[in-house]
């Protein structure tokens, strides 16, 4: 894996993508995305000249669509290997009855329509990537896009109710996610939904069972595995496959 692109990269799960790729020398160019970078994240590009961060609200679709000649300047015919839709928002337990249409909004923009409209920016540039890696077999060697999901976003597996902003979203994700996996088949683009477990981030809260450092380790080796015939599936970042 030559190129990643990961959103939502200033903090939490994001961050630790970053930190772990630097860390272990595993990529060639890392692009960073968030709305303003962090002082971690700032410093991990001062030190490390392959990072790129780059400004982007994955909310303002004018600079989504912007993104995309951004990256090409950079990779150039070598394309993006790698995209990571890290980026999202959550709500806290929302019951049906404190539920409101604002938050439903928010989530679905953030969560799904942006990992969306990102990936169409970007697929010229994916498709790049498998053509300049023909040689090697279809996975995270040629062209891979990983769309951050989570458990709750399974309808099997929901048997305690509320979240609907953020359930809703994330199950709309996975649909956007196995759409994916059909449409870019012909390109030969991998295509899968990625539950990185509860982690221990502002977003997981200081209860959850996992460290960010296991978890992003988890995905990183279950992304390197990624074959043809995982595309279109619903795993957990050890490997795993989710119930839909």
């Amino acid at each position: 894996m030559k190129s990643f692109l990961i959103t939502g990269a200033n903090r939490g799960l994001g961050l630790g993508m970053v930190k772990y790729l630097t860390k272990n020398n595993k990529a060639r160019i890392i692009f960073a995305t968030c709305r303003k970078p962090s002082e971690e994240l700032t410093k991990l590009s001062q030190e490390h000249k392959n990072l790129h961060i780059l400004n982007l609200d994955v909310t303002n679709f004018t600079k989504i669509g912007e993104i995309a000649s951004e990256v090409s300047k950079v990779v150039g015919s070598q394309g993006l290997n790698v995209l990571i839709n890290n980026a999202g928002v959550t709500t806290k337990f929302t019951k049906l009855q404190l539920v409101k249409a604002e938050q439903l909004l928010e989530n679905l923009t953030v969560n799904t329509i942006a990992p969306i409209m990102l990936t169409k920016s970007l697929h010229p540039i994916l498709k790049q990537a498998v053509e300049a890696n023909s040689d090697k077999m279809i996975g995270a060697q040629r062209a891979v896009v990983i769309n951050m999901s989570s458990i709750l976003g399974s309808i099997a597996l929901n048997d305690q109710g509320g979240f609907y902003p953020y359930r809703c979203s994330k199950a709309a994700l996975n649909a956007a996610t196995k759409s994916m996996s059909i449409d870019l088949k012909k390109d030969q683009i991998v295509v899968a939904a990625l539950h990185p477990g509860w982690v221990k981030t502002d977003m997981g809260g200081k209860n959850a069972p996992l460290d960010v450092d296991t978890s992003v380790s988890g995905i990183f080796n279950t992304i390197e595995k990624l074959k043809e015939a995982d595309s279109g599936k619903f795993l957990q970042y050890d490997g795993t496959e989710l119930a839909w």
